[in-house]
């Protein structure tokens, strides 16, 4: 956890490729649906999806002491990074490689969070219940930027699960048609 808080930039969105490289693939602590559902857990519980996943994980391979050193270990180097950039803030915006730095670094953030979400999308079971929700949600969101309309990212995931749960009664209203 100490690596990953140390070398990625960008949140906790910008984090989960980083993390399911490390904890699904070179250490394999979870498996890769495991790690789904630790990212759909982490991502709508309140707080950073880093500090939620790493305590999640922490509690998982060595209960509430490992969950504890975890969280620290994922939070210590933005910290400290933070904390010493903000010493010398206004001179270090001065450096034009800086100011470039910084954009380069958010389109990698960027490209980060897309190649999460790309991942994510293919480990899923392809069925009429994840391609529907994927393809509301992408429609509703290109909608929404279109028409400058600003929300919280947490109605997508209200909105996802009332349609979850929709979907699933029309589903079970179905089965019971045809067993009559």
């Amino acid at each position: 956890m100490l690596k990953i808080g140390l070398f990625t930039f960008g949140g906790g969105y910008a984090m989960l490729a980083l993390l399911e490289n490390e904890l699904v693939s070179r250490k394999k602590w979870i498996t890769k649906e495991e790690f789904l559902d630790m990212t759909a857990i982490v991502g709508s519980t309140p707080g950073s999806i880093a500090v939620n996943a790493s305590t999640y994980i922490g509690y998982k391979m060595a209960g509430v002491l490992g969950s504890l050193i975890a969280t620290v270990a994922v939070c210590i180097p933005s910290f400290a990074i933070i904390y010493i950039i903000s010493l010398f803030f206004q001179r270090f915006l001065s450096f034009a490689y800086v100011v470039y730095a910084f954009r380069g670094i958010q389109i990698c953030v960027i490209f980060l969070i897309m190649s999460a979400g790309i991942n994510m999308f293919m480990s899923l079971k392809k069925d009429l219940f994840t391609v529907s929700v994927f393809v509301a949600t992408a429609v509703i969101h290109v909608f929404c930027a279109l028409m400058c309309i600003r929300f919280s990212s947490v109605l997508y995931i209200l909105f996802g699960g009332l349609f979850g749960v929709v979907f699933y009664l029309l589903l079970k209203l179905r089965e019971r048609r045809s067993n009559k």
